[in-house]
């Protein structure tokens, strides 16, 4: 055979290979809207953080305001410290609000001042606080080593931050009759009604370094605030206990056995039989690490400590109804330490945080639907923190009033509501696989979460991979399908390296710490969330709608449709 016809023939084959390699690579989503498999429910709008000084301090007050403007739904807030001993001075992983203080006498002096502060916050702007019954007030802890105020940094080891307010009471007495007073007081400020709307819970993850007492002892503490607060308001909610690391062994020991002392336990409070238990809540935690110079997730750390939660919840007739919070709800554990100490956080600033966000909550959402469960809320731990370096790598939504390109993500679940669908994709990993070893394959995952409602569908779809690497856009085509309209009218919002990322115009002014009133100006501008391209109509056919999107890895893109 002639040579270069023998080259010519093995060239066809070539890029005949080529072109079924990439007709298997390429991606594609299809949405059923006749498929309903769910409702949407706003498990996203629910916040929370550890400096509770920061709700109205300048930035957080404008945060909170466009938080709760992107939720259709009234958005629950949950903080730490707001027992805690002290003049309100904000600090990294500290609060203060001086609730509670002591005459020479021991008689107990009660000010609401900063308390009220936090809470009118929330309520101005129609949100709802998940009030954490803690932490112990100086005058009441059985520890009573200086200095009671901490001053942790990051890089310092975490245990620094436990002090006395980590103690058990030394009058459990004066403990419910101050929680008694709080929501007494509560109850005349802000109404019976709006009392009864919020959620209460005690403490915070007391399998861990927030709580220096026994496992007994954290059930009396519990017994007698929840004692306290059903003296005040017998229709008040309350529910525990926000454990850490779900997934293992002694967390489990702790859940089973807190569910079964308020199910068929002696209460410390009354002497009856069980604790009032109105939500199961508890906290779920990614783990990333630095592989070389790059970040790699796990996502499988944050699901099955879900799945675990959910699973016990269920496993008590009793309990398999109550509302389910994930109290903390986040890639990894420490808001506050930020990626000079901790370079494995490095992902927070950028389209790795969006995307993560978006690919977790899809799962988090079919492990709800898989187990069952009555699945409310999952608080994200993420806020921001005031008067610190611009782009720190803080776990927050925004960094000195600019917003970050996670928030964005939040701004598209606002926009989807009604039910969620049928979605069928070639790349999108299997939840089985993501549980069990996260998104580590040779491909990116690249999914869709979608939603109908009346005049609308709107459908989410990320290209997500664990490490995080940029690389070029990859071709996607979206098929939707049983849409009611002849005409519909297309947005697409767009998160990627060019649009609503305030991180990359940071980058490309120089990353200035001290920027000008215009460089803030446009980096909150370039905060926002940016169309890609103006939206357009198209008509239909046979209910049948046809896009070819091109996404960045890490990228995130909302389709939506209204007619």
């Amino acid at each position: 055979m002639n040579p270069f016809k023998r080259i010519g023939i093995l060239l066809v084959f070539a890029l005949l290979n080529l072109q079924v390699f990439a007709q298997r690579n390429s991606a594609f989503i299809k949405v059923d809207l006749a498929k309903e498999t769910g409702d949407m429910k706003p498990i996203w709008a629910w916040f929370g953080y550890d400096e509770p000084n920061y709700t109205y301090m300048k930035d957080g007050k404008k945060l909170l305001s466009e938080l709760a403007a992107l939720s259709p739904v009234p958005v629950y807030v949950r903080t730490h410290s707001l027992l805690v001993s002290g003049d309100g001075q904000a600090a990294l992983k500290w609060g203060s609000t001086n609730a509670y203080t002591e005459d020479a006498n021991g008689k107990p002096i009660y000010n609401w001042r900063i308390i009220d502060s936090i809470f009118d916050t929330y309520v101005q702007r129609g949100m709802k606080p998940l009030a954490q019954i803690g932490f112990m007030p100086e005058a009441l802890s059985t520890n009573n080593s200086k200095p009671y105020k901490h001053h942790w940094k990051p890089g310092d080891p975490y245990s620094d931050i436990v002090t006395g307010w980590a103690y058990p009471p030394k009058d459990y007495d004066k403990w419910r009759e101050l929680v008694y007073q709080w929501v007494k007081h509560s109850v005349e400020r802000y109404g019976k009604k709006e009392v009864e709307s919020w959620y209460w819970e005690v403490w915070n993850e007391p399998n861990g370094a927030y709580w220096k007492g026994s496992q007994e002892e954290f059930f009396k503490l519990y017994d007698y605030a929840a004692d306290g607060l059903k003296r005040a308001l017998p229709t008040a909610r309350i529910g525990g206990m926000n454990i850490a690391g779900t997934g293992n062994k002694g967390a489990q020991q702790w859940m089973n056995n807190f569910i079964k002392h308020c199910l068929s336990g002696k209460n410390y409070a009354t002497g009856k039989t069980g604790s009032p238990l109105e939500a199961i809540l508890f906290h779920a935690k990614g783990q990333p690490a630095l592989k070389g110079n790059v970040v790699v997730m796990n996502m499988s750390t944050q699901l099955r400590d879900i799945g675990t939660g959910f699973k016990t919840t269920m496993s008590y007739p009793e309990t398999a109804s109550l509302p389910v919070i994930i109290g903390e709800c986040d890639p990894e554990g420490c808001a506050a330490c930020g990626m000079a100490t901790n370079p494995e956080n490095a992902y927070r600033n950028g389209t790795m945080y969006s995307s993560y966000t978006a690919a977790s909550f899809a799962r988090i959402y079919q492990l709800s639907d898989q187990i069952g469960v009555n699945f409310l809320g999952a608080v994200s731990w993420s806020f921001e923190f005031e008067n610190q370096p611009w782009f720190y790598g803080f776990r927050d939504l925004a960094t000195n009033g600019v917003d970050k390109p996670v928030l964005n993500i939040f701004r598209m679940f606002g926009k989807m509501t009604g039910k969620r669908v049928e979605v069928q994709g070639n790349r999108m990993y299997q939840l089985k696989t993501i549980v069990d070893s996260s998104v580590r394959g040779s491909q990116t995952d690249i999914g869709a979460l979608a939603t109908k409602d009346k005049n609308s569908a709107a459908v989410m779809i990320w290209n997500y991979h664990d490490e995080d690497k940029q690389a070029p856009a990859e071709s996607i085509n979206l098929s939707i399908s049983d849409l009611s309209a002849k005409k519909v009218k297309i947005t697409r919002y767009l998160i990627d390296n060019k649009h609503s990322n305030s991180y990359e115009a940071w980058k490309k002014m120089g990353s200035p710490q001290s920027p000008s009133a215009e460089q803030i100006k446009e980096l909150e501008k370039a905060g926002q969330l940016e169309t890609d391209g103006a939206p357009f109509d198209m008509n239909l056919k046979n209910g049948q709608l046809t896009l070819n999107l091109a996404l960045e890895r890490q990228g995130v893109m909302l389709v939506k449709l209204d007619w």
